[in-house]
């Protein structure tokens, strides 16, 4: 019997304080248990590109919320892998993780945008957490994102894996 065709999950993030980092390893390690005929590559925004994104079937996108923003690393890959991906990945899925300060929903509308432009779909809501964190010291402090939160970064990754796998997106 031959193996089923391996599926790729590609995740794209950026963080500055560990936050956002916590969460897309949460996802990944997930999705990695639940699925093992979906690759998952976990990439920097910074190493990520136009080939990393066609190469995949689905993404998981994860950001802190910078100034009511996707960062400006996320936003960089974008920048560099819009046009080279645009037209070839329509109707791929894609989910999104926030490590927010505060709400998080204008970094999840600025992603829906992008996303929009690239004709993804998305198969879940951005999952949002708000740290609270509002003044400096406290923006700027390294992260501990709790274990409730972190498990739903990983049923996230689960659902996005086992989808992949079962060709439901």
């Amino acid at each position: 019997m031959s193996q089923p065709a391996v599926k790729t999950l590609l995740v794209v993030y950026h963080s500055s304080t560990g936050g956002t980092r916590q969460m897309a390893e949460a996802a990944c390690a997930a999705a990695q248990a639940a699925e093992p005929t979906v690759a998952v590559r976990l990439l920097h925004a910074s190493q990520a590109g136009a080939a990393d994104v066609l190469a995949a079937d689905g993404y998981l996108f994860a950001t802190p919320e910078n100034l009511a923003a996707i960062s400006g690393q996320l936003k960089d890959f974008f920048d560099r892998s819009y046009y080279g991906a645009l037209d070839q990945i329509n109707g791929r899925p894609y989910a999104l993780l926030v490590c927010a300060g505060s709400d998080g929903q204008n970094a999840a509308r600025q992603m829906a945008r992008i996303a929009t432009g690239w004709r993804l779909n998305a198969v879940a809501e951005p999952l949002i957490v708000c740290t609270q964190a509002q003044t400096p010291e406290a923006i700027l402090a390294p992260k501990h994102i709790g274990a409730d939160d972190l498990a739903r970064c990983q049923a996230l990754g689960e659902a996005l894996a086992v989808g992949l796998a079962l060709g439901v997106f």
